[in-house]
């Protein structure tokens, strides 16, 4: 990734690698956690985030797919509402509980699972729908990434 810049994501809410209060997961509210990020570069058009669970038992597990929010966005507020277009103008594509939005973490009982929320500054605003799963987003994401920083959370059952 030589030349993408790196941000730096972090929430009010958890630390890197710190548990995931459960207010954000599929065991509480099941509602975003806040999230916040700097360093965004000159030149960007617009921000995409991904939050997926790579320790899922039946491969990576996306949580999270949004795009399209403003270039001077910095931060989400918690409870971002679960619907397909957000007043700002931003898309939430498909996650793998087949819905729009954020679906919280919900691990089967046992180890800790990693969630990991990617931050992405690119250089355009992508044409792509609220149908758009993770793989539509990275592959239209494909050369246009400036900056790009990631938060882990913990959680388990």
């Amino acid at each position: 990734m030589t030349g993408i810049v790196q941000l730096v994501v972090m929430s009010s809410a958890f630390l890197m690698n710190e548990t995931i209060p459960v207010k954000y997961t599929g065991m509480g509210k099941d509602i975003s956690p806040p999230l916040s990020w700097s360093g965004t570069p000159a030149g960007t058009k617009s921000i995409a985030i991904i939050c997926d669970d790579p320790d899922a038992p039946m491969g990576t597990w996306v949580h999270w797919v949004l795009f399209n929010l403003p270039p001077d966005t910095t931060k989400l507020e918690e409870g971002i509402p679960t619907k397909p277009t957000l007043s700002n103008g931003a898309i939430q594509g498909i996650n793998d509980f087949r819905k729009n939005g954020y679906g919280g973490p919900m691990p089967p009982p046992g180890k800790p699972h990693r969630y990991i929320f990617k931050v992405y500054a690119l250089d355009t605003k992508l044409s792509l729908d609220s149908k758009a799963k993770k793989a539509d987003l990275e592959a239209a994401m494909e050369g246009h990434i400036l900056a790009r920083g990631e938060l882990v959370g913990i959680f388990k059952r």
